[in-house]
């Protein structure tokens, strides 16, 4: 007999996006929060630079608009991206009514935005005209969680399930009335599968970084949320603009790399060959603070011009005091791996970053599949457009969140119904069944290093076709061994590791020119005729 465990709102994953969702959520009813891994692993955790928002008398909603619209190189729904700059300040100060403390300096003024009489230390990226980044020294993401989880952790309303991984949607009636009542999910420490069922179900599972090699982002980012929703049916578009942030820590031993926030070049720091060259002006007239496709582009080519493995960042514009008060966690990790900046520059390289597209949503977060909700970087809203205005990550997971937990709760219930017909997988499965670990392992290694080096920074046709040959195959594997009923951690983060990086092959065999976070080889110029989204419908789409 199966059991199903109801609530109002289920939460898949544990980032800022869904934590905001549940927080709001659970003013009117029962929130199951889904997440596979502790409740504070995340990409917002990781994130270091802070959330960008108008908060100066000098800035203005119109400047970070069309930054924003910059960065994105000409798809970017400037609707969407106004309802973002607009909403912004207005959720970043519940954010801190919520308990979270951004960095503060001792001057006062009456003109900020926020409304407060301290003004805020606000940082500076790339691509932004103004200082506009409210932060908590360099561990912004840390300290969000922790307000967050802080006030869902006293709401009796909510509950955190940890270790539990999502593994599908469970779907009801057939299109055009198809819709979503709960979601399928392993509890890994007890190796059950349980059934969970709400009227509404949210997927904030973060993003893909750990499709390739080589990324910035924790490993909980394995793109579960968009395998679930292709699976479903359901469209995603502008998966081809994957963000590889300019400058993670280079790591000689080839272990795990970490984020160098682009606020250090915010700060002044400046981009050099080993030489000690700086090369940024060369590329942009913005120097090293020009968007980071631009950045991550011209490292790369730098790096295989000169045959080097990595470039130095050059932070000795900044005193020790300074630094070390200003980027704590960064100086720690560096210092930990034998850098000391800013006394000695900081070897970095690229890495995968941020995923610009997702699951299809609209202004409020909604899908095509009634009763499923997507937010944070498992959606798209339209937002970024080819490329991310740095630090508008978090701003979008917290306007869009709010803005999907205010239409979800004003949506109609559905009525209870029984549960679907069980998949076959389900009922074959059997938590004593062994399957080599060696096999799985091969297989996720093989995904990501293809990914890194047929689907990087610089693309060429021939290598995304000969991608998307190999990963049909490593999918017809993965699905063969879910379907057989060894339902792992290990299988099934295949599974979605696959899929998503399926899709993302796809998606950059449709764009037939270079933009922003997209460049070919085979069509090295942008053309007037592709500025589109570039949207995929599954086979059996809703």
């Amino acid at each position: 007999m199966v059991h199903e465990r109801h609530s109002d709102f289920i939460v898949v994953g544990s980032g800022i996006a869904g934590l905001c969702f549940a927080l709001e959520a659970a003013a009117s009813g029962k929130v199951t929060i889904l997440t596979k891994k502790e409740d504070f692993e995340s990409n917002t955790n990781y994130a270091q630079g802070g959330i960008a928002c108008v908060a100066s008398a000098e800035d203005s909603f119109e400047d970070h608009v069309r930054d924003t619209l910059i960065a994105g190189a000409g798809i970017c729904h400037e609707e969407v991206v106004r309802t973002l700059v607009r909403e912004g300040p207005d959720l970043v100060r519940q954010l801190i009514d919520w308990g979270v403390r951004f960095t503060t300096t001792p001057k006062s003024s009456a003109d900020s935005p926020l409304g407060s009489l301290e003004l805020y230390d606000l940082g500076r990226e790339g691509g932004h005209s103004h200082r506009r980044i409210l932060h908590s020294k360099d561990l912004t993401g840390r300290e969000v969680e922790r307000a967050l989880l802080k006030c869902l952790r006293e709401h009796s309303n909510v509950t955190f399930l940890e270790h539990h991984l999502a593994l599908d949607l469970i779907t009801e009636g057939k299109s055009p009335n198809k819709r979503c009542s709960g979601v399928h999910a392993l509890d890994a420490p007890a190796l059950e599968v349980k059934v969970f069922r709400a009227p509404i179900v949210v997927l904030a599972t973060g993003g893909i970084g750990r499709i390739y090699q080589h990324t910035t982002n924790p490993p909980i980012a394995t793109g579960d949320g968009i395998a679930m929703a292709w699976r479903a049916g359901l469209p995603v578009a502008n998966l081809e603009f994957v963000q590889f942030h300019p400058t993670a820590f280079y790591n000689a031993t080839g272990g795990e790399t970490f984020l160098i926030s682009e606020a250090v070049r915010g700060e002044g720091a400046i981009l050099r060959r080993l030489g000690g060259e700086s090369f940024m002006e060369l590329y942009d007239e913005r120097g090293c603070l020009a968007p980071r496709d631009i950045v991550a582009r011209a490292i790369d080519t730098e790096m295989k011009r000169h045959g080097e493995s990595h470039v130095l960042l050059d932070c000795s514009n900044m005193s020790e005091e300074f630094f070390s008060e200003r980027f704590p966690a960064i100086r720690e990790l560096c210092v930990r791996h034998g850098v000391h900046p800013p006394l000695e520059p900081i070897p970095v390289v690229p890495a995968a970053h941020y995923s610009c597209g997702g699951v299809v949503t609209d202004s409020v977060g909604r899908t095509a599949l009634a009763g499923l909700y997507v937010v944070g970087e498992t959606a798209f809203t339209g937002v970024h457009g080819a490329n991310r205005l740095a630090s508008n990550s978090l701003l979008e997971a917290l306007v869009f969140s709010h803005r999907a937990a205010q239409s979800a709760m004003k949506a109609e219930p559905s009525p209870p119904t029984p549960i679907p017909e069980i998949p076959e997988w389900f009922q074959r499965f059997d938590p004593t069944m062994e399957l080599e670990g060696v096999r799985v392992e091969h297989c996720t290694h093989e995904v990501r290093t293809l990914m890194w080096d047929y689907v990087g920074i610089v693309r060429s046709t021939e290598r995304l076709k000969l991608a998307a040959e190999r990963l049909e195959i490593l999918l017809k594997e993965a699905e063969g061994y879910f379907e057989r009923g060894w339902v792992t951690e290990g299988v099934a983060l295949l599974r979605n590791i696959v899929q998503t990086s399926w899709i993302v092959v796809q998606s950059a065999l449709r764009r037939r020119e270079s933009r922003g976070l997209h460049t070919t080889l085979d069509y090295p110029e942008t053309r007037p005729e592709e500025a589109h989204d570039t949207v995929l419908t599954p086979p059996d789409g809703v």
